[in-house]
C-alpha cells in the first residue's frame, strides 16, 4: 500500500463544453506537465504553454484537462503526487479510464517519461516535447502505448539526440512512435507542437489496451 505523499498541487482543470450536456457519457482526459519555467505557486503562469495557453486563446477541446503546478521551481515533477492528484480527478468526474492521456514539456516531459515507466497501465497514448529521456525507460513502458515525439533539432536546453536516441531504441523494440522534429527550432518546440491540430485528433482514437 502507498502512502500519500505530503505535497499540495494546485491544479487548472478543464471541461469540454458538452461535459454538462452529456450527464451520462465519460469523457476521456488528458494530463499536461509545464515546463520547469512555470512552476511555482501562481497558477496564472501554467497558461503560459500548451494547451492551458490555447485555452486562453479560446481554443476547445473535446476532454477534460488536468494542468497541475509543480510547487518547487529548482526540483523535478513530484510523479507520485501527480498520480495521486489525476486519481482523484478521475474518482471524482466522469472519466473513461481507458482513455487517459499524457503529455508534457522540457521538465514535464522528462517526468511523462518517468510516469509512462512507474504507471504502465494508466495511460492510452502520451505526447512528449523536447523532455530528458533516458534509454532505460524504453524497456518499461508499455509495449501497446503509442507515444508521440517533439523535439527541435537545435535544442540548447535539453539536447535533441534526447529524443532522437530514445525514439531509435523505441522503434527498434517495436514500439509504435511518432517522431516530429523541427529543424530549425530551439528549445521552445513545444509552440509548434501544440498547435498541431492533429495531435489531438490522435490522442481522441487512443484507447488503453
Amino acid at each position: 500500500m502507498e502512502t500519500n505523499v505530503k505535497e499540495n498541487l494546485s491544479y487548472y482543470l478543464y471541461y469540454p463544453e458538452d461535459y454538462q450536456d452529456e450527464p451520462e457519457k465519460d469523457f476521456p482526459i488528458l494530463l499536461f506537465l509545464h515546463g520547469g519555467g512555470e512552476s511555482g505557486d501562481s497558477l496564472v503562469t501554467v497558461k503560459r504553454n500548451g494547451p492551458p495557453k490555447l485555452i486562453v486563446q479560446g481554443k476547445k477541446f473535446p476532454f477534460l484537462i488536468l494542468a497541475p503546478q509543480n510547487p518547487n521551481a529548482k526540483k523535478w515533477w513530484n510523479t507520485r503526487a501527480v498520480k495521486q492528484l489525476l486519481d482523484s480527478i478521475v474518482d471524482n468526474n466522469r472519466i473513461d479510464k481507458k482513455r487517459i492521456y499524457i503529455t508534457g514539456l522540457s521538465r514535464g516531459g522528462g517526468a511523462a517519461w518517468e510516469m509512462a515507466v512507474q504507471y504502465p497501465n494508466t495511460f492510452a497514448a502520451m505526447a512528449v516535447v523536447c523532455g530528458m529521456a533516458p534509454l532505460p525507460y524504453a524497456s518499461w513502458i508499455n509495449r501497446k502505448m503509442p507515444i508521440w515525439v517533439f523535439h527541435g533539432e537545435k535544442d540548447k536546453s535539453v539536447p535533441f539526440s534526447e529524443s532522437e536516441n530514445m525514439v531509435a531504441k523505441l522503434k527498434e523494440m517495436g514500439y509504435e512512435v511518432i517522431f516530429t522534429r523541427y529543424p530549425n527550432v530551439g528549445h521552445s518546440a513545444w509552440i509548434k507542437a501544440y498547435e498541431t491540430e492533429a495531435l489531438y485528433d490522435w490522442f481522441m482514437n487512443q484507447e488503453l489496451k
